[in-house]
């Protein structure tokens, strides 16, 4: 899998994603289909052929194929057609995409990869504004390609309803704040939205979400200018920013590094998370200057870390 240096610039807002595709058959409800999706070069560690493996009876989930060893790991691997409820052309040039993200290593069943595109998330169009079949928020974004539409998919959501735990531990925080901190979140999944927002809750924070980079952006102006209109520090009306780093319309990263270039709001903390947090790739949080970041199986420590942050700039 060839991936780029797309991954350690910082602040592009921009994402590299991997087209794939599943065939539907042609049936009474209608001809024969390509469904058209992408997933973030990032998450994805090679591309391997189909090993022809059987549903298993005994599988706590009909999308559970079952698992193969590879490069050191016991992967499961899950055919994604059916977790979408769609019914897939079988093929013998049916390929598995290996992912390895949120600590996790699996395996997805498809019909076919296409190319790597590398696009801007302001690019990235709201599913809301398309109809979709999956009853799932599985769609975190639609991408326009000449003739087709490619849809994003959030392998997180697939993964953390086959694994709850995988989603993000869910055990209330270990701390209550004794002061009642103020917490901007973005993040564009409504399930990791609410679980952030109970945790806060819990710790004693208010908080305010919004689903991308973009509207935190914009919410961040209004803050500043009624600030600079009543002459207070802007931390009289926020103490810290909690953002997901892949969003649609503004990144993490580049949210965080309008945040720092900004001269009346670079005080602002800012703690990122991600399914991509890894050795590797945290240099990119620290370049446009994230007080910390989380990898989303630890979102339980965000309470912890945000007051850590916000009492040690007091």
């Amino acid at each position: 899998m060839v991936k780029t240096n797309i991954l350690l610039e910082s602040g592009t807002n921009e994402l590299e994603i991997l087209e794939f595709f599943i065939d539907i058959p042609e049936s009474e409800d209608g001809p024969a289909e390509r469904c058209h999706f992408g997933v973030n070069v990032a998450k994805v560690m090679q591309v391997i052929e189909s090993p022809d493996l059987e549903h298993p009876e005994s599988a706590e989930h009909p999308c559970f194929l079952g698992t193969i060893p590879l490069r050191g790991h016991i992967l499961p691997v899950l055919d994604l057609s059916v977790w979408l409820d769609l019914e897939r052309q079988e093929n013998v040039y049916d390929i598995v995409i290996v992912t390895e993200f949120s600590q996790t290593v699996s395996g997805f069943l498809v019909s076919g990869v296409t190319e790597i595109h590398r696009v801007g998330w302001q690019e990235v169009l709201s599913p809301d504004k398309f109809m979709t079949s999956f009853e799932q928020s599985c769609i975190v974004g639609i991408v326009e390609r000449e003739d087709r539409f490619i849809q994003l998919l959030d392998l997180e959501s697939i993964l953390a309803d086959l694994d709850p735990s995988l989603g993000g531990a869910s055990d209330n925080p270990s701390v209550v704040s004794s002061i009642a901190y103020s917490a901007l979140v973005a993040d564009d999944s409504p399930t990791i939205r609410a679980m952030i927002e109970d945790s806060l809750s819990t710790a004693n924070f208010r908080h305010t979400s919004v689903n991308n980079g973009e509207e935190a952006l914009r919410l961040l102006t209004e803050y500043k200018e009624q600030a600079m209109r009543e002459e207070r520090p802007v931390t009289d009306f926020l103490d810290v920013v909690i953002s997901d780093i892949e969003m649609p319309r503004m990144d993490g990263f580049s949210l965080t590094k309008w945040i720092r270039e900004d001269p009346y709001l670079k005080v602002l903390p800012v703690v990122l998370y991600s399914s991509l947090i890894t050795e590797e790739l945290r240099h990119k949080g620290e370049s446009v200057g994230a007080d910390d970041q989380i990898s989303k199986p630890d979102l339980h420590m965000l309470p912890r870390k945000a007051i850590d942050i916000i009492e040690a700039r007091k």
